[in-house]
């Protein structure tokens, strides 16, 4: 299968179609794609979903997917890499969590946003202003990371928050959806916390985890939140105060401790 490498890191790109000339391809980038007209089916990972004008998509580096055009389309595309999300964002990062939840969360990259009308408006205006400066990505890279942000506002609030059901796959996205929205917060992440949030109790909650996923739930949670961190350091945007402070650890050390412990592939 294809793999497109973007080194750039913001790309954008509009353009029109009557026929999906990429075949079926991965890339090492995150992509909004923006549905200005036209209609037809997206399929995602073999699975397809109908767009629309105004239709909106989230993927990432490992998602597989081509379009099926019905009817001429026009595409708005923004790619973007995460290392350059974190620069030069403190002052921003409540908004990058948002960000960093929804590229995360796998439904986000399965499906189309359904947006309310006041919602599709204002992303469509934020894409309008994607097409004027597609020329000009390197002059406008703060305001593209900014509008990113905003848009993450809006649809997070658009977010399925899933709750256990029958449906087994659905439970274990509901519980990925859950620790990455609460990564930030440590008492959140505590095994009685996650248990009342899906009305299960703590020995339940454990051993499911790691009979659907490999590994302990503790150690999923302590690897995330170090990628997320570590992301942060590699920037050169963020001091260890600023990072001990966002993700609720006592202090620098605390930091460079979970950080080590992860190197030395303790638990």
């Amino acid at each position: 299968m294809k793999r497109y490498v973007q080194y750039q890191p913001f790309v954008i790109e509009e353009f029109e179609a009557n026929t999906w000339k990429h075949a079926l391809h991965k890339h090492n980038h995150y992509e909004l794609i923006y549905i200005k007209q036209g209609d037809g089916l997206h399929f995602i990972q073999n699975k397809s979903t109908l767009y629309c004008r105004g239709s909106l998509f989230l993927l990432g580096p490992e998602d597989d997917h081509y379009f099926d055009i019905r009817n001429a389309t026009r595409f708005i595309y923004v790619k973007f890499t995460d290392l350059h999300l974190y620069r030069g964002v403190q002052a921003d990062h409540l908004y990058l969590q948002k960000l960093e939840y929804l590229i995360k969360s796998r439904e986000t990259h399965l499906s189309v946003f359904l947006l309310r009308e006041e919602e599709q408006l204002l992303i469509q205006n934020v894409f309008n202003t994607f097409s004027l400066i597609q020329h000009q990505v390197m002059l406008y890279e703060e305001v593209i990371r900014l509008q990113l942000f905003s848009i993450a506002v809006i649809l997070q609030r658009n977010m399925p928050e899933l709750r256990v059901t029958a449906n087994r796959s659905q439970d274990m996205q509901a519980l990925f959806c859950y620790i990455h929205k609460h990564i930030y917060c440590p008492a959140k992440l505590q095994a009685v916390e996650i248990a009342h949030h899906f009305n299960r109790t703590p020995d339940y909650i454990g051993p499911y985890f790691k009979r659907h996923v490999g590994i302990t739930l503790r150690d999923y949670i302590r690897q995330y939140r170090n990628q997320l961190i570590k992301k942060r350091i590699e920037s050169g945007s963020y001091r260890l105060k600023e990072i001990a402070a966002e993700f609720g650890l006592v202090d620098e050390s605390h930091v460079l401790k979970l950080l080590r412990s992860e190197n030395e592939g303790l638990v």
